[in-house]
């Protein structure tokens, strides 16, 4: 019997979608609709002026990278900043002064910093910037304070969320970073992963916090193995997800070529990593061995959320530090994904100097409204201490807003 063949543009589209089956099974039916789930994705992109011009400063914080946000009451729900107020992170932070666009002396860089934010808006009367104080200048917020920790390492920060289950209290992903002094270009390298928890109603500098070395990834290459804390998607019906599970997922990255893994585990056992589990490809595992990519040609840093069509979108800065915001369609939080769609080149930020790069992009669920997805990417050099001398505003995040159409 000829079987009759569907065009690609079909085939892709959900619409037209049954229209090919011809005599198909009910299985076959079920394997083009994921597929077209995957593919189909209708969307708009265009700048966020009036989120850049929120940290383009000139006094004080004017520079960080990194860069997550949650409501301080759990809420990950989109336009949920609206109503709660707002901590939104970042990793290295420029402090100082700047005047005429020229950095004037006394300017430095602290490992992390906090922000709050009230309102859910780019409004400058309504965020303040926070960071720790020694001998009278600016400190990093978080230092490494593990039995692990070595002398010299510092923090850079993941993503973390508020845990509805312990308290509110906030848990945050750190990186331990140590530097590497005959390395001139990209000269540090992760020594571990923890666990920072801030309890809820802490002020900073958050003097309370807790510290938890994450024993998976110990004495172990971050090549090799990756770290956990790229990303967390709270899918719990206490948090507004679309289809809630009841877990935490925490994403990881590992290798070149930027592997997506993923781990899931009740919020109220965050602490306990032996119920945390791993997704094989096939099922969850305790074993951290057996773990095997969701995705790749990721970043450091990414996020993965829930449409309200109860699919999920995952968005990172494609192959690492290449010029395009990506976006990658799921059916569940841990897959499958479908391909990489380049929605946003960021090219434009990149043409002052030709050591610019960008990285780790991200959705920002609770700043954005309904039917969209705010975005940040960060811009950093390779040539950074000539390069921030000269364009003192350079190392910031920028912004993008995506819309998509779902379906209901």
């Amino acid at each position: 019997m000829r079987i009759k063949k569907c065009p690609l543009a079909v085939l892709l589209s959900s619409a037209l979608l049954f229209a090919c089956n011809g005599n198909k099974t009910s299985a076959d039916t079920a394997v083009l609709s994921d597929s077209a789930k995957l593919n189909s994705f209708e969307f708009t992109v265009e700048k966020a002026p009036e989120w850049n011009q929120l940290l383009y400063r000139n006094k004080g914080w004017f520079g960080g990278d990194g860069i997550f946000a949650v409501t301080k009451n759990g809420d990950e729900s989109e336009g949920a900043a609206a109503k709660a107020e707002t901590m939104i992170w970042f990793s290295d932070t420029m402090f100082g002064d700047i005047d005429n666009d020229s950095l004037k002396p006394g300017y430095g860089m602290i490992n992390n910093s906090i922000a709050l934010l009230n309102g859910g808006k780019p409004d400058s009367l309504a965020i303040r910037f926070y960071w720790d104080s020694a001998k009278g200048k600016p400190a990093s917020l978080f230092i490494p304070q593990t039995p692990a920790t070595g002398p010299h390492d510092y923090y850079w920060l993941g993503d973390g969320f508020v845990n509805q289950e312990k308290n509110n209290d906030l848990y945050i992903f750190g990186y331990r970073i140590r530097n590497l002094p005959d390395v001139k270009m990209f000269g540090f390298r992760e020594e571990g992963n923890t666990l920072i928890v801030v309890p809820a109603g802490s002020k900073p500098p958050f003097a309370e916090k807790r510290q938890l070395d994450i024993p998976f990834l110990l004495h172990k290459s971050v090549d090799t193995v990756g770290s956990f804390g790229a990303g967390v998607l709270v899918n719990t019906k206490e948090a507004g997800a679309v289809s809630p599970d009841g877990y935490v997922y925490v994403y990881g990255v590992r290798g070149k070529t930027k592997q997506v893994m993923v781990s899931r585990v009740k919020p109220k056992d965050i602490e306990n990593f032996e119920a945390w589990r791993f997704w094989n490809g096939k099922d969850w595992t305790p074993d951290i061995n057996a773990i095997e990519p969701i995705a790749d040609k990721a970043s450091n840093e990414l996020s993965v959320s829930p449409l309200p069509d109860g699919r999920y979108i995952m968005v990172f800065q494609h192959e690492g530090l290449g010029k395009f915001v990506g976006i990658r369609i799921g059916l569940t939080p841990y897959g499958p994904f479908g391909p990489v769609k380049e929605v946003y080149d960021v090219s434009d930020d990149l043409k002052d100097s030709p050591n610019f790069f960008p990285y780790n992009a991200k959705a920002h669920p609770v700043l954005s409204q309904p039917g969209e997805l705010l975005i940040s990417y960060n811009i950093n050099s390779f040539k950074f201490d000539e390069d921030v001398k000269k364009f003192p505003h350079l190392y910031r995040p920028r912004f993008i807003k995506l819309k998509y159409k779902t379906a209901k």
